[in-house]
């Protein structure tokens, strides 16, 4: 048996960090992605005890997800330096993953 990573003082704090990079990335987002796709940050998920983020997000039309998810790897070093400049967190590695629910 596992044991529930969401209860111990680390667990929490990987969650926190990513709850706080989901926000950064809904903002990032918003700010740097055009106006081709709607792309709506879900969640964001800590793996590997907080070494890696992975953030998932919906896109509408689906049809542009492939592109959406291109542009998002494009701007990982950006989204890097804003998460430096807008959080005081040690940073992960970020992956970004489509969910739209399916």
């Amino acid at each position: 048996m596992t044991p529930d990573r969401s209860r111990s003082p680390r667990g929490k704090q990987d969650n926190r960090a990513a709850e706080i990079i989901a926000h950064e990335a809904a903002q990032f987002i918003a700010r740097e992605a055009g106006t081709e796709s709607l792309i709506t940050v879900i969640r964001a998920q800590s793996v590997a005890h907080g070494d890696r983020i992975m953030i998932f997000v919906s896109v509408f039309p689906i049809e542009k997800a492939r592109a959406a998810l291109a542009f998002l790897e494009r701007q990982r070093e950006a989204f890097s330096d804003h998460l430096k400049t807008h959080t005081k967190l040690r940073l992960p590695r970020i992956e970004f993953m489509l969910d739209n629910g399916e």
